[in-house]
């Protein structure tokens, strides 16, 4: 069995010697992309090993993204890049700004030899379904961002239990694993409190929400707002009812209806922040540029990032809120 070695008094975990000699293999070139290894129970008899040790060493291997393995086939070399250490997979519900912000803090926060793969589920309980079953054994770490998907539970219970950590929305049949979230009811109300002073020159305050995509935390604190103002609030699901009227305002949640309601004014002639007034959640650079600058209700997604990374170096099982911020500009 030339590719792999374990002897009795290497001193060494002999897990490890089977992974070492492994390195080696194709490190030298006698190894190459492709090509199959010896199968477990090949190399558990030839060094009177057990079924579990030579499971642990193809295991890690494995999760390095080295090796892989096929139904019924065995394991084959899938990778020749033997400075990976670790493996993280990261499930996010789409791509935009400030999850592009999370993103990058996460991954600038480890070394060059942890290799971060992201997917997204696009709120598709399916796509999500799949691509986390296609993912087990394969990572040292799962993050997942289950969004407001349900049924998601059972799904993430497929994998290693000590290895998930939760991102962003943190339901109520998750709360057994580690996270850091933000806590949308309590941020939303806490923050139109914070601008009633500013709200009350409006004859009515609008809120433009998604069931499909927005957390429920969101819709939970607006309604909560209505027991402390006078002013009529109004609950919009869609863009397509909404009507941009003079001394009305606006709680917009995406930033494509936010666009829309941009657009609606700019048509009706109406000025932002004087006979109108906007409040959008989650801050970018254009929402301070445009119209003067955007009010947001917004988390630090880059703290965010940096947190989750820092949880997952230093194997932390906490569950941490991330930091919220009320950003007061010319649109309220």
């Amino acid at each position: 069995m030339k590719h792999i070695y374990v002897e009795n008094q290497a001193g060494q975990p002999k897990y490890k010697q089977i992974v070492k000699s492994i390195e080696e293999s194709l490190l030298n070139g006698s190894l190459r992309k492709g090509d199959k290894l010896p199968s477990i129970n090949e190399v558990r008899d030839r060094f009177s090993l057990s079924r579990d040790t030579v499971l642990m060493a193809f295991n890690e291997l494995k999760m390095r993204g080295i090796i892989e393995s096929f139904s019924g086939k065995g394991y084959y070399v899938r990778s020749l890049d033997t400075d990976i250490s670790q493996k993280i997979f990261v499930l996010f519900d789409e791509l935009n700004a400030f999850k592009e912000d999370l993103y990058n803090a996460f991954l600038k926060s480890f070394s060059r030899d942890v290799e971060v793969d992201i997917y997204f589920h696009h709120f598709n309980i399916k796509v999500f379904e799949k691509l986390i079953n296609e993912s087990i054994g394969n990572y040292h770490y799962y993050v997942i961002m289950p969004a407001n998907l349900k049924e998601t539970c059972e799904i993430i219970r497929n994998l290693p239990n000590d290895r998930v950590y939760i991102l962003d929305q943190f339901p109520e049949e998750l709360k057994v694993y580690p996270s850091v979230f933000q806590d949308f009811e309590n941020d939303t109300f806490n923050s139109l409190s914070q601008l009633h002073v500013r709200l009350k020159k409006y004859s009515q305050l609008h809120l433009i929400f998604s069931e499909e995509k927005q957390p429920q935390g969101m819709l939970r604190g607006f309604k909560k707002f209505e027991n402390y103002t006078d002013i009529p609030l109004h609950i919009h699901y869609s863009t397509e009812d909404v009507s941009v009227k003079s001394g009305h305002a606006y709680l917009v949640i995406d930033d494509r209806d936010l666009f829309k309601l941009l657009k609606l004014a700019k048509d009706s002639g109406l000025k932002i922040g004087k006979e109108i007034g906007i409040i959008s959640y989650n801050d970018t650079l254009y929402k301070e540029l445009i119209e003067g600058g955007i009010t947001t209700i917004t988390t630090d997604f880059s703290e965010m990032g940096k947190t989750l990374a820092h949880m997952i170096k230093s194997n932390s099982k906490e569950k941490v809120i991330n930091p919220n911020t009320l950003k007061i500009r010319n649109s309220l």
